[in-house]
């Protein structure tokens, strides 16, 4: 999964550095900085809140894809902490479920929903938060 999200992550975070005005990098090369510096200390910190909320919407992004998540950990609803076991995550629970016919109002039927709500509160949670994040740490220029 990771390497799914890692061109979402590059190309926002590259959009996020081009933002940063031209001006402020001249700035920095008239001050004597080198290239390296400019990057590290001027363009970073600049679009750092852009770079985070690029790594906020990935992690959503990597939450809510069903299929690669279902093939990666597996169909196997067992609770463990041991990366080498199968599990069962919410997308592949959906999968499995919606496969079949729940009669409305059983158990099955409301635990279908149950999970789809958890699994949009946290998209939700995630995409909330990184927008806080674009907003509390923006940097405007003129």
């Amino acid at each position: 999964m990771g390497f799914a999200i890692i061109p979402y992550i590059s190309n926002v975070a590259a959009d996020a550095m081009e933002s940063v005005p031209r001006s402020i990098r001249e700035a920095a090369y008239a001050l004597g900085a080198r290239p390296y510096e400019v990057a590290l200390r001027v363009v970073f910190p600049a679009a750092i809140s852009g770079i985070i909320a690029a790594i906020i919407l990935a992690t959503s992004r990597a939450i809510g894809e069903t299929m690669i998540v279902a093939i990666a950990a597996g169909q196997r609803p067992i609770l463990t902490l041991d990366p080498r076991e199968t599990i069962a995550t919410m997308t592949s629970y959906i999968v499995q479920a919606a496969t079949g016919d729940q009669p409305t109002g059983s158990t099955g039927f409301y635990a279908l929903f149950a999970v789809g709500f958890t699994l949009f509160l946290l998209t939700l949670f995630l995409n909330i938060l990184a927008q806080y994040v674009v907003e509390r740490y923006r940097e405007r220029y003129e």
